[in-house]
């Protein structure tokens, strides 16, 4: 659940980035950091290592009028795909209310998105969460160099379930698809909060009604 300050009229949301190493987590973050309005969003903070451009999180806070008499914040993270920092993938996931997946759309990546998604799974697990309960939007990124796979292909190592999670071509170096996947993700996770809020109050009213 997003956090809530009723006197100050705030609402956070948090949202992370995850995926394969250098499959763009921070090329998305970064480019929406320039091309959002300064007025509305925070600064963002990079950590760099020789291994990944990620050594803990990136950080960006986006403002938006999503509910009405709040100021509402989406908080944004990356967090390194290599399996020696899956602590800290763990820590970051704790009381997320919204993930992108950024997969590496390279053929021969393909292993390692299917790790990197499996580790997303186990870890929310961990925190007693997961992506059925989690709004997820999949993000296939590199779609401009040329040994990409089908995207028939990723949807069936990745989103093939019942109901297909949201998901978009992107190419994150040119922005391509990037605002895209924040709308998405951010309308999504607006929207469970928003469900919840009113089984809440149908809940009081049946309550109301039995007294």
């Amino acid at each position: 659940m997003p956090a809530i300050d009723p006197k100050a009229r705030t609402l956070r949301f948090k949202i992370v980035y995850c995926g394969t190493p250098l499959s763009g987590k921070t090329t998305n973050l970064r480019q929406l950091h320039s091309k959002l309005d300064p007025q509305g969003r925070g600064a963002l903070v990079s950590l760099s290592t020789s291994q990944d451009r990620t050594l803990f999180f990136d950080f960006l806070t986006v403002e938006r009028s999503a509910l009405p008499g709040y100021r509402t914040s989406f908080h944004l993270y990356t967090v390194p795909g290599q399996v020696t920092y899956n602590a800290t993938l763990q820590l970051v996931l704790r009381q997320a209310d919204g993930v992108v997946f950024v997969a590496d759309s390279q053929m021969d990546r393909q292993r390692d998105n299917i790790h990197a998604f499996q580790s997303l799974e186990a870890n929310l697990r961990l925190n007693g969460s997961s992506l059925d309960r989690l709004p997820l939007v999949l993000q296939y990124n590199k779609r401009d160099l040329p040994n990409t796979a089908p995207v028939e292909y990723l949807e069936f190592l990745l989103n093939n379930r019942p109901v297909p999670h949201l998901s978009f071509e992107a190419d994150a170096r040119s922005g391509r698809n990037v605002l895209a996947t924040l709308n998405a993700i951010t309308q999504g996770v607006v929207a469970q909060f928003q469900r919840a809020q009113e089984q809440h109050r149908d809940v009081l009213r049946e309550v109301a009604a039995v007294a």
